[in-house]
Order: structure tokens, then sequence, then C-alpha cells
């Protein structure tokens, strides 16, 4: 169990600052890699709205292949978390976050030979799905790489506000990227927009090579992987039903409005990245002062309204709001779950076990993308929302019911 957090005798009056200099440099640097986060993500953010119309549209592959585009980089990461995370633990965060970053310049640069092909329908999927295998991979890297370097700067009595951290970067970039990838599409094309993507990371490689890393842990003993799975599959099944919701914004929010004739078809992920940023910057403390379960089954039930919304929704307005409320209770569930992973396992163990908690997430993202095309195409867009509507109530069951089993047992939640 790790220690308790101290409390400053006289707390500062700035926010997120402390009277303790250590502290705030460690802040400072979080703050940092937070932001080179942000700006290296955008390279997976702007993809994410184009890829399907390039697919369904340009191409004329249908939702289906649209959704398998879309999921093929979710699956890579799903298959690479647990290579990932031992190769963390073993060799350090920042090798492991600049490998990503390299991957993502990679597959971008990949994506780019397939937005030029538009006239060899197939060809051009495969290379586009090369492409995005590359940036899965990359995503596994980075995504590990990045918090475990995160709660290596501030301490793991501390992990909640990292991965609230990350998770803000990482969705604000999708908030800042959905619109920006649409402009750059219809200004300069599919080729030219994964050209900008494959730039953004190449910066953000850049910026890292002056930043101090931390401590690996090579050489320690390590239980097989799926024992490591045993131990926090709970946990995962809850992240992995809060992610449908976001995964059907993602890859068919645009497809739904474009084909009811609705206007601002870019603003569902700015909408839902808009929400999702709020709550994590104005209640980022509460997975670590209140604990992890409590934080999951009030965000489960809000995002549970939210895809009911958008799912129910006559007009753009009703549905922009679905996907506001659906980007705020998507916010905690994964820092809260997540918080509760880091305090199960041993030090040595933590970038493993993340990884495999993270892959959950990834699952559902992956999965979501062709089973939900399936679905559009016989049922309408707006079951799709249904769909992540559903899941998100069975999420906050699976969290209520872990709740119960814990308090039947006797056992406080990790501090």
């Amino acid at each position: 169990m790790d220690p308790q957090p101290t409390r400053d005798a006289a707390p500062s009056l700035t926010p997120g600052l402390t009277n303790d200099p250590l502290q705030n440099q460690s802040q400072g640097r979080l703050l940092i890699l937070a932001a080179i986060l942000f700006l290296s993500y955008l390279c997976v953010a702007i993809s994410l709205p184009v890829t399907p119309l390039f697919v369904a549209g340009t191409l004329g592959l249908g939702n289906v292949w649209a959704g398998l585009g879309v999921g093929s980089a979710f699956l890579a990461t799903i298959l690479t978390r647990g290579f990932a995370g031992t190769l963390v633990d073993g060799g350090g965060a920042k090798p492991a976050v600049a490998r990503g970053l390299a991957l993502y310049i990679v597959g971008g640069l990949v994506s780019v030979a397939a937005g030029m092909l538009p006239h060899l329908p197939w060809p051009a999927f495969c290379v586009l799905v090369l492409g995005r295998l590359l940036i899965g991979l990359g995503e596994s890297l980075v995504g590990v790489g990045v918090i475990a370097w995160g709660i290596g700067i501030v301490g793991p009595q501390r992990s909640g506000k990292v991965l609230a951290l990350v998770g803000a970067a990482l969705y604000g970039a999708f908030a800042a990227g959905g619109p920006l990838g649409l402009a750059l599409l219809d200004g300069i094309g599919f080729a030219g927009t994964m050209a900008v993507g494959a730039l953004l990371p190449a910066l953000g490689l850049l910026a890292i090579q002056r930043m101090a890393g931390v401590p690996a842990h090579p050489g320690a003993k390590r239980p097989p992987f799926r024992s490591v799975i045993g131990r926090i599959w709970l946990h995962g099944a809850v992240v992995s039903l809060q992610g449908i919701g976001f995964a059907a914004i993602g890859a068919f929010f645009s497809l739904h409005f474009i084909h009811e004739s609705w206007p601002f078809a870019g603003l569902g992920l700015t909408a839902f990245g808009v929400g999702f940023v709020l709550v994590r910057f104005a209640f980022g403390h509460l997975p670590d002062r209140i604990g992890g379960l409590p934080v999951a089954m009030g965000s489960l039930a809000v995002e549970t309204v939210g895809q009911m919304l958008v799912w129910s929704a006559g007009d753009p307005i009703l549905a922009l709001a679905g996907a506001f409320l659906t980007g705020l209770g998507c916010s905690l569930v994964f820092p809260a779950m997540g918080r509760e992973v880091v305090h199960l396992v041993e030090p040595h163990l933590r970038a493993t076990a993340l990884g495999a908690f993270a892959a959950f997430q990834d699952m559902a993202y992956g999965l979501t993308g062709p089973v939900a095309g399936l679905l559009a195409d016989r049922a309408g867009y707006g079951s799709v929302f249904l769909l992540g509507g559903t899941a998100a109530a069975l999420g906050f069951l699976t969290a209520f019911s872990m709740r119960r089993t814990r308090a039947a047992a006797g056992t406080r939640p990790a501090r």
C-alpha cells in the first residue's frame, strides 16, 4: 500500500501549486509532458473523423469498412499494450515514448500514401490500414509510457491526478482535432491532412529530448501477463463498457449528422472533448480524494444519459448536448478505475498493469467500429448511440457490484 500524500501546512493560493519548491517543479514537469502529449496526439485526433469519410465516401467501401478503418488502430493498440507495459517497466518510460512518437510519424506518412490512391479503393484501404496499425502501435507505447513517466514524476499517491491530466491532454486533442481534421480535409484533402498529422508528433519527439526520464525496473521478477490481467479484469471491464460511447461518437457522429442533413457535423468530438476536459480540470482530484468506484459510478450514470440523448435527439442541438454529456460522463472513469489498478500491484508492475487495463478500453474502441457499422447498416446511425448508452449502464452496474462486494468484505478503498 502506498503512503498517504501529506498536506501542506499553508496551502498555496495558486491552484495546483504548493509551498514545496520540489513538488512545484514536479508539477511543472508533468504539465510540460501533458502539453507535449496534447500536441503529438493531434496526429490521432485529426484522423479519427476523416478516416470514415475517406473510406465510406471517397473510396466508396461502406460503413463496415469505415468502422474497420477506424478500429484497426485500436486493434493494434490492444494487441501491444502488454508489450508496451513490459518495455516501459524494464527499459524506462522516455525511450518507449520516443519510439511511439516515431511510429506516429511513420504511420502518418503511410496514410499519406493511401490518400494518393483514391482511384484504387482496395489498395488504398490496405495501405491505410497499415498506416493505422503503425499509429496504433505508437499509441500503445506513448499512452503507457506517458502515464508511467507522469507517475514517476509526482509519485503513485497522486496517480489519479496523473491519469486525469493525461486524459485531459488526450481528449483535449480530440476536441481540437475533430474540426481541425475536417477543415484540413476540405482544404488540402486526405493526403494533406495525414501529412499534417505526421508533422505534429515530430515536434513532440524533438520536445521530449531535453526532458529528464524516470528510473526503470530492469531485472525485477515479473509474473505472467495473464496473472496481471486476472487481478485487474473487472476494472478493465468497467472502462471497456465506458469506451463504447466515445467510440460511437468518434466513428459515427459525423456520418449521423450528414445522414440527417444537419449542420455542425464536425462539432461532435468538440462537444465531447469540452465536457471531458472541463470535468478533468474541475474534478480530476476526486478519485484520489474519495476513491475510484464512487466516481466511476456517478460518471457512468451521466454517460448513459448523454448517449440516450444522442440516440433520441430530433435536432442537432440536442445531439450535441448528448455528446457534451457523454464527455462529462466519460471523463473520470479511466482515472478512477486506473488509480485502483495502480494500488493493486507492485511498483515494478505498474506499467504492465496499466497497459493491460488500457487494453480493455482499446478493445472497446477497436470492436465498436465494425460492430456499430453493422448495426448502423441495419437499424440506422441512431442505434449506435443506443448501444453506447446500454453499455454505459452495464458499466455502472458492474462498478456498483464491485463496491457492494468490497463493502461486504469489509475492505477499504485503496488510498
